[in-house]
């Protein structure tokens, strides 16, 4: 069952409840890459140009961009531009806020996933 305040824009668009799955699958697939995770977390900091963050992840210029434009079509991240630069900053009113709780989960419920991890190559010889 769908919370009410999505039901409310779901049904006023059209869609069926069956149907918002697949944004909410968009949306969390947003959150597997490794790449848009470490975005993200350079933009809690503050807003950043594209060739900042190529710079500061040693990413190719064309994966930031793609990651970019991915993270911006879910309303994850604003884009400006002045002169001849884009500046990239976190959506502060959405984004920041579940950034904060997702910390919060993962610091008291996670953490034993990094120790299971770590044992195991421990055990491995790695």
């Amino acid at each position: 069952m769908l919370d009410k305040n999505i039901f409310q824009h779901v049904h006023k668009e059209g869609f069926k409840e069956g149907e918002v799955y697949d944004a909410y699958k968009i949306f969390f697939g947003t959150l597997v890459s490794e790449s848009r995770l470490k975005i993200i977390n350079l933009l809690r900091k503050g807003e950043l140009s594209v060739s900042e963050i190529v710079e500061i992840l040693k990413l190719s210029q064309p994966t930031i961009s793609h990651d970019l434009a991915r993270l911006k079509k879910c309303g994850f991240v604003k884009a400006k531009t002045s002169k001849n630069f884009r500046h990239y900053s976190l959506n502060e009113k959405t984004i920041n806020p579940l950034m904060g709780l997702i910390d919060a989960h993962m610091g008291e419920y996670c953490m034993h996933i990094l120790n299971e991890i770590k044992g195991e190559k421990e055990q491995n010889g790695k």
